[in-house]
């Protein structure tokens, strides 16, 4: 038989009682039920991208803020060509991209669900079609003919990166890091505040500060 408390019973537990502390047995039931919801979570939705990707290659998905994606923007504003969202997540930055008019814009992104986050949010602002998401890891895909590139990554990553681009990306391509900056680059202009903040890098000063640098070391 099913057993069950009137309130104020003798023998019910305290988290059964309106206005009734948890206590540690209720404390600890929260903590566990919590820590599955949010493993479950990651297993799910997070998880599933990352799984051919090396461990220190790996960046967690964190969705950018209206004022990060609108300071991202402003720093491409009055640029054309080839536009990309390295780990473009739900396809936010990819979208304002495209609005600005920088066309093609795409995102690569290897986690599904995202993907079919993004691809609805393209259908819901109308943007079906002229916007792209591939299933691509960012590490293996080639950006010879990229002129703007977005990159809103760990910094753990950064190094990693900044050897891919200035292999890869035309000197007169444009860069923009949010959150954080590329340690060993110059930006040529930034944006905002705090983590809010988005740095903007052109390809050919960086290569010729680079260029520089690799000269003093060899005198």
């Amino acid at each position: 038989m099913e057993q069950c408390w009137e309130p104020g019973e003798p023998g019910e537990p305290g988290w059964a009682r309106p206005g009734g502390e948890l206590g540690g047995r209720g404390l600890l039931a929260l903590a566990v039920a919590s820590g599955a919801a949010a493993w479950a979570t990651w297993a799910l939705l997070l998880m599933p991208g990352f799984r051919r990707v090396p461990l220190r290659l790996q960046v967690p998905y964190q969705p950018s803020s209206p004022r990060q994606v609108a300071n991202a923007l402003a720093l491409l504003r009055g640029r054309a060509g080839k536009t990309v969202d390295l780990g473009s997540g739900d396809g936010r930055l990819v979208l304002e991209a495209h609005k600005q008019g920088l066309r093609p814009a795409l995102g690569y992104e290897l986690n599904p669900w995202l993907l079919c986050l993004a691809n609805y949010r393209a259908w819901k602002a109308g943007c079906h079609g002229k916007v792209s998401f591939l299933k691509k890891d960012l590490w293996k895909v080639n950006l010879s003919d990229c002129h703007n590139v977005i990159v809103f990554l760990a910094p753990s990553v950064k190094p990693s990166l900044a050897t891919k681009l200035l292999a890869e990306l035309p000197d007169d391509a444009r860069v923009v890091a949010g959150r954080f900056p590329f340690p060993c680059w110059t930006p040529s202009s930034s944006l905002g505040q705090g983590l809010e903040q988005v740095w903007a890098y052109d390809m050919k000063e960086v290569r010729r500060e680079a260029q520089g640098s690799a000269q003093e070391s060899q005198v």
